[in-house]
């Protein structure tokens, strides 16, 4: 034990000096060739090793080529610096290693706190037993729409979808590519997720949803659910969900609500975010990402219910050996999913709200959303560079305009910077498509960034462009 203690002093030492030194070096790096084959290539040991040189090969191979998300000019995605709390507890919750798929211990009873402080943050109603953790919302929506299936379908679990008619779901053209994977799971088929045209700001064409559903009632076909979107990956556009809700309860649709990313940008307390966000209370599931703008270490997903009843009719199934006479009301978590053994997820995401309290989360929702409106104003002030979307979280989605180019140049510039911005290692941006051209976005969620890392940034492309 005492071995292990000072190993485990060391781990935290390299924890902390790796933290230290990200925002001093490069953004991001290749992987050099030797590198690459010691992380690809080892062969299986046959005999074991102290952990001190485990730690070793970690600092010097693993930690040496980080991701980049823990630098304040990462930009790229939707990927957040480790909350310093939630770095802290990861190792007592693998020294605990419970599975919490239920029963009376810490880990399965701090979630339901951890759960509910999630659903106050947002405002979002939170009946006992109404939601669980989860890897992310990829796994999040997969829950969800099962619960829709189930309410629709009530026979789905024992006879599955055979002599149904199809289910549509739909989802606005932005909308992420989650709910698309989860209906091909559901066995609904991809060919039943309707893409609904957006508007000029990207959100979702509530007419065009109207036209989409009676095309399909006209067709034989079941509208089944409707996800909107409270925060896009492309531009952080976010639906009409107030006008989605009603179109969703006019003809008897599952009304889901993808936050993974936005939902959070609630808490920026403003006019405008709370007409933006208004109707997401509505929601019968909501999806959201602690892992996020929140920076819980991953992987931390969350999905709310407006009803319990709902995810248990979907999922419970409790064979003999884990039934438990002092079980309360709710039951195990793992009635509510499709996870049995289900890790210490709540302790990183209770100490990383604990930690910050709603005012610091609030703070930090501000903080990125003003800087997204200050590098939407840098952007529209420059002659070479164009805004494509609004600044409504803390995404902005603009391009390379170069003067005197044309169309092609254009776009073979904007698809090239991402990389070239990349390898010179002082930021990191990733691109996307709009309106079908190649376009550049930057996500800001680390609460370190300043406005003189955009300028940077906005630079670092100027000089990428002269490279490619």
């Amino acid at each position: 034990m005492d071995d292990l203690r000072r190993a485990a002093r060391l781990a935290a030492d390299t924890a902390m000096d790796h933290l230290a030194a990200v925002p001093g070096g490069p953004v991001w790096q290749p992987v050099a060739e030797a590198d690459r084959r010691w992380l690809t290539g080892q062969p299986l040991p046959a005999a074991g090793r102290p952990v001190t040189d485990l730690l070793a090969d970690v600092r010097d191979h693993v930690l040496a080529y980080p991701m980049g998300n823990g630098h304040p000019r990462f930009f790229g995605w939707v990927n957040s610096p480790p909350s310093p709390a939630g770095v802290l507890v990861a190792p007592l919750a693998a020294a605990m290693n419970p599975s919490c798929a239920g029963g009376e211990h810490g880990g399965a009873l701090l979630e339901r706190t951890a759960v509910r402080w999630l659903a106050e943050l947002v405002g979002f109603p939170h009946p006992p037993g109404a939601g669980l953790l989860t890897s992310g919302a990829s796994m999040a929506t997969i829950i969800a729409l099962a619960t829709a299936r189930q309410r629709v379908v009530g026979d789905v679990r024992e006879t599955g979808l055979y002599g149904h008619p199809p289910l549509a779901v739909y989802v606005s053209a932005e909308g992420h590519s989650c709910v698309h994977k989860a209906a091909e799971l559901l066995g609904l088929g991809g060919r039943y997720v309707r893409a609904v045209p957006v508007d000029r700001a990207f959100r979702m064409d509530i007419d065009a949803l109207r036209r989409l559903i009676r095309a399909d009632q006209d067709a034989g076909i079941r509208p089944l659910a409707v996800a909107a979107s409270a925060g896009t990956v492309n531009t952080g556009a976010i639906d009409p969900l107030g006008d989605v809700v009603e179109v969703a309860r006019e003809h008897g649709l599952w009304f889901h609500v993808d936050g993974a990313y936005g939902a959070l940008g609630v808490l920026a307390d403003s006019p405008d975010a709370r007409r933006a966000f208004a109707g997401m209370e509505l929601a019968d599931s909501l999806a959201l990402d602690p892992h996020k703008w929140l920076g819980v270490p991953v992987d931390a997903g969350c999905v709310l219910f407006r009803d319990p009843a709902g995810p248990r009719d979907a999922f419970s199934l409790v064979p003999p050996y884990l039934r438990e006479s002092g079980a309360d009301e709710l039951g195990w978590f793992s009635e509510y999913g499709p996870e049995q053994t289900r890790p210490f997820r709540a302790l990183r995401v209770w100490a990383t709200i604990a930690h910050l309290g709603r005012d610091g989360i609030a703070h930090r929702v501000r903080h990125g959303t003003g800087l997204a409106r200050s590098l939407a104003a840098m952007v529209e002030a420059a002659d070479d560079f164009e805004l494509l979307a609004p600044a409504i979280t803390s995404i902005v989605a603009f391009r390379y305009r170069p003067a005197g180019r044309d169309t092609g140049t254009a776009e073979a510039l904007n698809e090239a910077i991402p990389a070239a911005v990349q390898r010179r290692g002082q930021a990191f941006i990733t691109g996307t498509r709009l309106s079908g051209a190649a376009a550049l976005r930057a996500c800001i969620l680390h609460p370190g960034t300043t406005e003189a890392d955009l300028a940077l940034l906005l630079q670092e492309i100027r000089a990428a462009v002269r490279d490619i």
